[in-house]
């Protein structure tokens, strides 16, 4: 295979800006918007350049390479610490249980509340690939390497992880949630707001959106039907996030009722499971097709590669090998594709 994941550069710009205009909405954070994404980019090289310290407010953008052709047809970002520039807000989903004695009845009542339980977690999101590569597992290889990356580089991440799934879009593009509750105070159709989001940030919802918690009983049918679902397009992304050990916790997308899902970083499967091995020899293939990677900060690649044991080491495939620009004697991390 010759994919790899690799640091995003500014040469990716316009490849980025392609993928971003074939998203159909709700994508915040790949806007179709050039300057937003070379702020995420200059954003992204600064994080690179980092080489220590505490956690810190950073973004790192990761792409998919075809190499032989070096078309980027993907791409992937990590967040190390959520709500520090500005508010993380959630809605909460939480339920109000009351009890009438005249009635002789209780009322159950499920009410969402705006909440920034989640600032301080690192957040994987961002992830994107091109509707031509939906196929051998390249989804997979892109979200994962986030995890090998998050691994390699584990003083720069939080304890708490999460990921925001888009939310439930009509055939217009709007949202049936942002309708049914936030767009009544802010004025805007979904659309607009979520472009500005992108752009600009979630202060907006701060100065505007009401603080008190809202009844889902007063929101509309389609509004209530939308909370805590995944985008048809992101069903399969909430498989991958929860066969990582990712769990629905309540917390929901205040834009389009999106859920969001998290988890303990050092509990995630990939994170857990990888394994540091030495590169004992390079041969044609077979045995265990894993992820690879290799590559500190800015140099990070990861692709699909056979994997063997050996007594001092991992036997690596050839191509794998060659993607990576790695050899003999190199120590790669790595981890079970299955």
């Amino acid at each position: 295979m010759s994919f790899r994941i690799r640091a995003a550069v500014d040469d990716d710009l316009q490849h980025l800006y392609e993928m971003a205009k074939l998203t159909g909405g709700g994508f915040t954070n790949l806007p179709p918007d050039r300057r937003a994404l070379t702020a995420k980019l200059e954003r992204s090289h600064a994080a690179f350049a980092r080489t220590d310290g505490p956690v810190q407010d950073e973004l790192f953008v990761l792409v998919l390479e075809n190499v032989a052709t070096k078309e980027v047809r993907g791409t992937c970002q990590i967040f190390t610490q959520v709500g520090q520039s500005y508010p993380f807000y959630s809605y909460r989903i939480g339920q109000l249980t009351q009890h009438s004695r005249e009635l002789n009845r209780t009322f159950r009542a499920d009410m969402l509340t705006l909440a920034t339980d989640l600032e301080g977690a690192s957040e994987v999101g961002g992830l994107f690939l091109h509707p031509g590569e939906r196929a051998g597992g390249l989804g997979l290889l892109l979200a994962r390497s986030r995890y090998l990356f998050i691994k390699m580089h584990r003083a720069r991440f939080a304890d708490r992880i999460l990921a925001e799934l888009r939310g439930v879009i009509d055939e217009a593009g709007g949202s049936p949630f942002w309708d049914g509750l936030a767009g009544r105070f802010f004025g805007m159709n979904f659309q607009d707001a979520d472009q500005f989001n992108a752009i600009n940030g979630h202060q907006f919802i701060a100065d505007l959106m009401p603080k008190h918690p809202i009844y889902t009983a007063m929101l509309t049918e389609s509004a209530r039907a939308a909370i805590g679902l995944p985008h048809p397009s992101g069903r399969a992304a909430m498989r991958m996030l929860e066969n990582e050990g990712f769990a629905f916790e309540n917390y929901v997308d205040i834009f389009d009722g999106g859920p969001t899902m998290t988890a303990r970083t050092d509990r995630v499967r990939t994170i857990a499971e990888a394994r540091q091995s030495r590169i004992a020899a390079i041969d044609g293939g077979g045995g265990e097709q894993d992820l690879v990677a290799t590559g500190h900060l800015a140099d990070f690649r990861a692709a699909f590669g056979d994997v063997r044991d050996a007594d001092d080491g991992i036997i690596l495939a050839r191509d794998c090998a060659d993607v990576l620009a790695i050899g003999e004697g190199d120590t790669v991390l790595h981890v079970s594709r299955i």
